[in-house]
């Protein structure tokens, strides 16, 4: 098993706009699914819930690394965690990158998550697994939110 997740995609948006559709709490939100309770901030916690169709009962919460407009916004979390009788919390999380870079034809964004080879041994198959497919809807969702 590899230690981490890597998509690339071409969008016909600017990286500006790109930028503001991952930097923005509320427009995250919209193309992510996910009601955040408030705006992104270096160093700061990020909270909300999960707003997808069956995963609604899943509270979201990131602690924001890197927000270097308009090129680098990152931050760590707890893949796949989605039972809330389980504690995550002693688990190392696993570090979400976007990187933006211009185009001539607009902005190649590329999405690394790495970090699955520090999770349990009994979750990090699943987490792997569910964040690889999320990572790839995910990656259409944001095309059609920042191409529309």
């Amino acid at each position: 098993m590899v230690d981490r997740i890597e998509k690339v995609i071409e969008l016909r948006a600017s990286v500006e706009r790109v930028w503001r559709a991952l930097t923005d709490h509320e427009e995250f939100g919209t193309w992510f699914r996910v009601k955040l309770d408030g705006p992104f901030v270096a160093g700061g916690e990020s909270r909300g819930r999960i707003t997808y169709p069956g995963f609604e009962h899943v509270e979201w919460k990131a602690r924001v690394v890197t927000m270097e407009r308009p090129r680098l916004f990152s931050f760590t979390w707890h893949p796949y965690a989605i039972d809330p009788a389980v504690d995550y919390s002693g688990e190392l999380p696993t570090l979400v990158e976007f990187r933006l870079e211009p185009i001539a034809t607009g902005t190649r964004l590329t999405l690394v998550e790495s970090g699955f080879d520090a999770l349990p041994i009994g979750r990090r198959p699943d987490a792997f697994r569910m964040n690889e497919r999320g990572w790839t809807e995910q990656m259409r969702n944001i095309r059609a939110h920042v191409e529309a």
